[in-house]
């Protein structure tokens, strides 16, 4: 099901005018790395950190509201806590930006992810096309050179299919029978 956020994002990527040069992958790292370096904050955690922290994190939004008030009803909490409650209020703030940029990110990120998957299937399609029609024109004597080609395209494919099977454990073991009790008369 598409969005309408979706359909806005596809149409503006096709918007871009055809005079502008396209990133090659190794700009895009570069870019990426520099602006990481200029944002300050990036912290990188392991799934089961997120796991936790997502945990201590889901406090609703008017529970939240209250508490920053209990800040800010009293010197002795906002000391306490060590944050005056303007501050708080701003940290909510910053989050919900930054959650913008988050979706941002993730939406690049799935884009670029599908654009290297085509890549990958348009490739081995080609390389498919090649190995059949090389396999067809193999056949003929005149075309003697593409036979350990297809030969080496061939063993490939069955070391492959072997290394599969070899990894693929076999069938469990059937349960241990165990013998009916005999029934005393």
């Amino acid at each position: 099901m598409s969005t309408n956020h979706e359909v806005t994002n596809t149409a503006a990527a096709t918007d871009v005018p055809s005079t502008v040069p396209l990133l090659t992958p190794e700009a895009v790292v570069e870019g990426l790395r520099a602006m990481r370096a200029q944002i300050g904050e990036v912290t990188p955690l392991t799934s089961a950190q997120r796991i936790t922290l997502r945990s201590r994190t889901r406090t609703s939004n008017p529970v939240l509201q209250a508490s920053i008030n209990v800040i800010g009803a009293l010197d002795n909490v906002s000391q306490a806590v060590g944050q005056p409650a303007d501050d708080v209020r701003q940290m909510i703030e910053d989050a919900n930006r930054w959650t913008a940029v988050e979706d941002e990110f993730r939406a690049m990120l799935s884009g670029i992810a599908g654009a290297n998957l085509i890549r990958r299937q348009r490739i081995a399609l080609i390389a498919s096309q090649a190995f059949s029609i090389g396999s067809q024109l193999a056949r003929d004597p005149a075309h003697a050179v593409l036979v350990p080609h297809v030969q080496e395209i061939r063993r490939l494919k069955s070391f492959k299919r072997r290394k599969k099977t070899a990894q693929t454990p076999g069938t469990p073991a059937p349960p241990p029978v165990t013998p009916p009790k005999a029934v005393e008369p």
